[in-house]
């Protein structure tokens, strides 16, 4: 191969390449028009969307934690899965997850995991999985998801509860700002 072929197929490939990278998304039209000229203005645009951090603001906490101790959905969760060892509780993840546990059988055991989909309290908002493990004498266990009435009675159950709270969540707060009185014209 001469050295202009070589040349040639290298140009070519850093060509496809650069096609393929600017087809990926990383370089998005913007429209001049949409975007603030004065540069305080384009700079909170910007923090405002995303694009950008400050440099000040990093030992600053920042987040939205919307699985929150306050949530019905997730005290709910914690209330119902209380009977079992908790491995995982992340609720800025929206996630509980129980260890290992059994109740009668020595060889099998289940692990629940509760995914939070939404903070509002709905069927949909939640998500309830629950994998069994059988292991026989050898320790060789064997671990399968399983799909029964269990997931929705547990979810129903976490449902019913959350709703419960919420309203007694609400009803402290009526008593806690007093009677509210309309001004009558």
């Amino acid at each position: 191969m001469s050295f202009f072929s070589k040349l040639l197929k290298n140009i070519l490939i850093i060509l496809i390449f650069l096609e393929i990278l600017s087809s990926c998304g990383i370089y998005k039209y913007s429209d001049a028009k949409k975007n603030p000229t004065n540069v305080h203005e384009r700079q909170k645009k910007n923090l405002e969307e995303g694009k950008g951090f400050r440099l000040s603001d990093i030992n600053k906490r920042s987040g939205d934690f919307q699985f929150a101790t306050s949530n019905p959905l997730w005290k709910a969760g914690l209330d119902i899965l209380s009977f079992a060892p908790l491995s995982n509780v992340d609720y800025a993840g929206g996630v509980i997850v129980t260890d290992w546990f059994s109740d009668l059988e020595k060889n099998e055991q289940i692990k629940i995991t509760v995914r939070f989909l939404s903070n509002e309290i709905r069927a949909d908002g939640i998500d309830i999985i629950i994998h069994k493990k059988i292991c026989n004498e050898v320790n060789n266990c064997k671990t399968n998801k399983v799909e029964s009435n269990l997931n929705s009675e547990i979810k129903l159950a976490i449902l019913k509860k959350a709703a419960q709270i919420k309203t007694s969540d609400l009803k402290k707060k009526g008593k806690e700002r007093g009677e509210i009185k309309l001004p009558v014209n």
